[in-house]
Order: C-alpha cells, then structure tokens, then sequence
C-alpha cells in the first residue's frame, strides 16, 4: 500500500510521483533520441550519401540494448531518497540552531 491515512505520507507519494515523472520524461527523451538515429540507418536512408546502413541483427541488438537501458533507468528510481517523516530544517532554523549552539543565549 502507497499510501495510509496519515497526512505525514503525502510528501513521500509526491517525492514518489514526481521521480516517476522525471523517469518517464528521460526514457521517453531517450527511446526518441534513438529512434530518430537508428531508424533511418536501419531503413537504409544514409546508404546513398555515407553508404551507412545496419545489419538487421545488428539492429536488433541495438534495438535489445536501448530496451536495456530504458529498464536500467527506471529501475533506478528505486534509489529515490524519501522523506523521513519530519519536516526538514529551513536555513533560517539551521543557522539559528548554530548559533544556538555557539552562543547560549541569555534571556
């Protein structure tokens, strides 16, 4: 279960959402990047002017390798760091924390 009835679990399912985007974003970015590249080699379009053309199990295997990397990315999003629960320190908090800590203060 993703989520519970606690309040506290919301920063976690959106810190969780948010790297589900940005991997979605980079596989997609990624699996276009090849496709406009080895597409056209692999039809034979740069066979006139360069005489670049692909093996079809080379193709294949290049083809199993973007695959490989896609799954290599998302699984990736397993090392997403999660909030713990408590609420980070602002700056203002942690540079009146050091100083507390170097000057007691009197009151």
């Amino acid at each position: 279960m993703l989520m519970r009835s606690d309040p506290l679990d919301v920063p976690t399912a959106l810190r969780i959402g948010r790297g589900t985007l940005r991997k979605m974003r980079q596989n997609l970015g990624w699996a276009i990047g090849y496709n406009a590249i080895a597409l056209p080699i692999a039809a034979g379009v740069f066979e006139p002017a360069f005489g670049l053309i692909l093996r079809p199990e080379i193709a294949a295997l290049s083809m199993s390798g973007s695959s490989f990397i896609v799954a290599v990315n998302a699984l990736s999003l397993k090392g997403l760091r999660l909030p713990d629960g408590t609420p980070s320190p602002t700056p203002d908090r942690q540079e009146q924390s050091a100083r507390d800590a170097v000057e007691p203060s009197v009151h």
